[in-house]
């Protein structure tokens, strides 16, 4: 059994070597409120160490072979799959994710790095008839991907372990270095991933983790000139703020939504609702394609509405050490009162809270609204909260413009039983990703993730993030010389 108590001290991981700092901050659990552990507070001066140790780098990770850069990689997922109770427990403590998630999240750590193994061996580009056109005779033409450079990742604190993977992992099968700047409530998830890839066989300085002031630190790595690809996942308006001041730098923005699901005349309501309860409340809501919105046929919505509040009202709130905890703590005590704010808005508007609405402690009850406009910051912002809105809709045609009527595009799902509606909605939604008969809340990590609108630019997914991550090269031969 891990000793969940043990407190946890990291330093800074610069050029492959632990890197004592002047200043030190402790890091105290959402839940209890303890001290889990202390991390180093970087200044300017070691954050352009982390810079350089990445540039000079780059020509170690270019020498390496796919082969050899696919095999770092399955040595870090033997070795996470080795410690995966201990990095369970780490992302417990640190984000007071409940342990049966924590447990998921580790396990698509390990999925993502394997994929990124695999693509590590598949990156190619190919042949092109330039004798097509008239002046391309006798010429042969091909293309190949080489690496960026240097990518600046900056991770969230709802993901700390997989979506750092999302950056690393297609980032070191590219051939690229990394520094990388975790959210400073989870900095212990990242760390304990740079010790493994420190056994894995990682040359030194390929990857640099900063810990600190996201004023501090983020600028820096987006204004640095030796850095050339930007990956950030976050609130819009840090996004947003990044691809101002990025420049000719490549970004890949994913900035979270206000997902929606369209639930159609005839579905059996019963199938469901285990599914839609998942796709609201894992983690607090705290995830970026949460379920937040549900645009549910009127023939359906009272059968709806009462079989989702009272599987709500059957969660279990508790500590996230307990592996049958439900929902557990909001990151912040600032989250609750910006959630219970939003709630108490939407109620002095008309809303009608129907479950939750109230915190105990830093937890935020598992929240269900209905009558809610949407102008209501819990309908047309992002909540990352346990809150959902349930609206009727007389048919798809008002659900859809209510979907679209959004400053997001992330992901958004339906279910129906026709398929030309599946059909029509994947046709007329805005967004990046539809899921048919399932929540928004769907993922897996290799398939393309991403969204439109002010929910970001570019693509995750291994195989995609790899064509982010890498330069197209044109080589041509004259045939005749």
């Amino acid at each position: 059994m891990i000793e969940v108590n043990q407190p946890l001290k990291r330093e800074l991981f610069i050029n492959g070597e632990w890197k004592p700092a002047k200043h030190y901050k402790e890091v105290k659990s959402p839940y209890s409120n303890e001290v889990i552990g202390t991390v180093p507070v970087a200044t300017k001066t070691e954050v352009l160490l982390a810079i350089d140790a990445a540039y000079q780098a780059r020509s170690k990770m270019v020498a390496l072979s796919s082969s050899e850069r696919a095999q770092i990689l399955e040595n870090l997922a033997r070795l996470l799959e080795d410690r995966k109770e201990e990095a369970a427990y780490i992302i417990a403590r640190e984000a007071a994710k409940p342990l049966a998630f924590a447990k998921a999240e580790v396990a698509r750590s390990i999925e993502t790095y394997k994929f990124a193994a695999e693509e590590a061996k598949r990156i190619h580009g190919e042949t092109i008839p330039l004798d097509a056109a008239a002046g391309g005779k006798n010429r042969l033409g091909y293309t190949v991907r080489e690496p960026i450079g240097v990518i600046g990742a900056i991770t969230p604190f709802n993901f700390p372990m997989n979506l750092m993977a999302h950056k690393v992992g297609p980032a070191i099968a590219a051939g690229n270095t990394i520094v990388l700047k975790p959210a400073s409530q989870t900095p212990f998830s990242a760390l304990f991933i740079a010790e493994l890839l420190e056994q894995a066989g990682l040359p030194k300085g390929a990857l640099n983790i900063i810990t600190g002031s996201g004023s501090v630190i983020g600028d820096i790595i987006v204004t640095d000139e030796r850095i050339s690809m930007i990956t950030f996942t976050g609130s819009p308006s840090v996004g947003i703020a990044i691809k101002n001041k990025a420049g000719l730098k490549r970004v890949t923005l994913e900035l979270g939504s206000n997902s929606a699901l369209i639930v159609d005349d005839g579905i059996e309501v019963d199938k469901i609702i285990s599914r839609c309860i998942t796709g609201a409340f894992s983690f607090q809501g705290q995830v970026c394609i949460s379920l937040q919105r549900v645009y549910i046929h009127e023939n359906k919505y009272d059968e709806f509405v009462e079989k989702f509040v009272k599987a709500t009202k059957e969660l279990k709130i508790g500590d996230p050490l307990d592996e049958s905890t439900d929902i557990s703590a909001l990151i912040s005590s600032q989250d609750v009162k910006r959630s219970l704010s939003w709630i108490e808005e939407a109620k002095n508007e008309g809303a009608v809270v129907m479950a939750g609405g109230v915190s105990e402690g830093d937890i935020l009850l598992p929240t269900v609204l209905v009558e809610v406009n949407k102008e209501m910051k819990v309908s047309c912002q992002e909540v990352f909260a346990p809150i959902v809105v349930i609206n009727k809709v007389k048919g798809i045609d008002e659900a859809i413009e209510h979907v679209n009527d959004s400053n997001y595009g992330l992901q958004a799902g339906i279910y129906t039983e026709s398929v030309s509606t599946a059909l029509r909605v994947a046709d007329k939604l805005h967004v990046g990703g539809i899921m048919i008969n399932d929540v928004p809340t769907f993922r897996v990590d290799q398939m393309p993730y991403g969204g439109v609108k002010e929910s970001g630019t570019g693509r995750e997914g291994i195989k995609y993030a790899i064509e982010e991550m890498t330069e197209m090269k044109l080589v041509v031969w004259n045939k005749e010389y």
